[in-house]
């Protein structure tokens, strides 16, 4: 599941970097190719015909810093709002794919709503994108045979 996501996210959506796990694999990391992507999963909850993967996915890119000074207030003197625009449109393109894409087709599927947090001041980095949080079906092909049981 998680190499599909970043299948995806690498050929569909031009992510260049990822990571996966817990966020110390981001914080760690000084040099990025950005685009940027890390996928983490939350928790999983197996029942009898699939298993329930809750996951985050975290889109980002730089910020870019002016050096000319803006009298702008609103947008400032970055492309701060570009960079959450993209990644929005990014976190959409992921959704409906998860919903009745591609993925979708490949039983990489979401159940109930996705949300998605923005954010811009998380990571020493000066960058900005969108938090991610869903509940991914898979089919559980687990079964209660052990291999030295007969079933």
């Amino acid at each position: 599941m998680i190499n599909r996501l970043r299948q995806f996210l690498n050929k569909d959506l031009g992510i260049q970097s990822f990571t996966n796990g817990n966020m110390d694999k981001i914080i760690d990391r000084k040099q990025w190719i950005y685009p940027y992507a890390h996928i983490m999963v939350n928790s999983v909850s197996p029942d009898e015909q699939v298993s329930t993967f809750n996951v985050s996915v975290i889109l980002m890119d730089i910020v870019d810093q002016s050096k000319e000074e803006s009298t702008d207030t609103f947008e400032g003197n970055d492309n701060e709002l570009d960079v959450l625009d993209t990644q929005l449109t990014y976190a959409i393109r992921l959704s409906e794919q998860l919903r009745r894409g591609t993925l979708y087709s490949e039983l990489v599927q979401v159940e109930g709503n996705i949300s998605c947090e923005p954010f811009t001041d998380r990571f020493e980095d000066a960058v900005a994108g969108w938090v991610l949080t869903f509940d991914l079906i898979i089919p559980n092909e687990m079964t209660i045979c052990d291999g030295v049981e007969k079933c």
